[in-house]
């Protein structure tokens, strides 16, 4: 299927690594000039080399969105690199480590930061053109720990807060064709990841959780979410306005047959 993507531009975050990464390949595929934005300037200068290189019109920005300005200072390269996108990715997200269901209120404000509120940023500086073109596509990386408890509580919370806030902007804009949408994987294998990790660390948990958890009986493959994402940004997706997309192999407990 031709996605309708050639020569669109892209600003995915989070990806230098895992879904990020696998994202940026996927749109990179179609055509898509893509700017990538992580921490770490060594992931992205291989990922860009994987997509093409510069000659292909891909870029990185390497910068920490969680600091006081890391937005901006995303917000300013992007518009300097190729002028408002077309596309955008909100991939970056994580619980940041603060697992503690009683933990500070600063611990659920960081965690809402980096989840929530750097994609309202990034969304809020680039819809409007966006509106004035009538082509926009901008898609969440949330989590199935929007929907049910699979995560420590400050991170389900923001990531049932993201889905909200497409389900709900997403009306607003969809009559100028800008599409707001939401991935939410399960547990998806990528390399160094904690399942990566675990697996060596502790390969039975990993068996018992793959066969309890798990009506796949394995984990996701990145290219699954991947490729998703890629439809959810195409002339493809016009008619899915705020929709929030379960891509998790089973593992929701609503998912779960009947022991009795």
């Amino acid at each position: 299927m031709d996605l309708g993507l050639k020569n669109r531009t892209a600003l995915v975050t989070g990806a230098g690594r895992g879904l990020g990464e696998g994202i940026c390949l996927s749109l990179a595929r179609e055509g898509v000039r893509v700017l990538a934005a992580s921490r770490t300037a060594s992931d992205l200068e291989g990922l860009v080399a994987n997509m093409g290189g510069a000659q292909a019109g891909h870029s990185f920005l390497e910068v920490d969105l969680a600091s006081d300005g890391g937005v901006r200072e995303l917000i300013r390269h992007t518009t300097d690199t190729f002028g408002p996108p077309d596309i955008i990715v909100n991939n970056v997200g994580g619980n940041l480590g603060f697992t503690n269901p009683l933990g500070d209120v600063s611990e659920w404000r960081a965690v809402f930061r980096i989840n929530v509120e750097v994609a309202i940023e990034i969304n809020q500086a680039f819809i409007p053109a966006m509106q004035e073109r009538r082509w926009g596509r901008i898609c969440h990386v949330s989590s199935i720990a929007a929907l049910e408890n699979q995560g420590p509580p400050s991170y389900c919370a923001a990531k049932n807060a993201l889905n909200s806030y497409v389900r709900s902007l997403g009306r607003y804009v969809a009559k100028d064709n800008v599409i707001l949408t939401s991935v939410m994987p399960g547990a998806v294998f990528t390399e160094g990841g904690y399942w990566d990790v675990t697996s060596k660390n502790n390969p039975a948990h990993v068996e018992k959780y793959l066969k309890e958890r798990m009506a796949i009986n394995r984990f996701g493959r990145v290219e699954e979410i991947s490729e998703l994402v890629a439809f959810l940004c195409s002339e493809h997706s016009s008619f899915c306005v705020g929709t929030c997309v379960l891509a998790d192999g089973g593992q929701g407990r609503v998912f779960y047959p009947s022991m009795e």
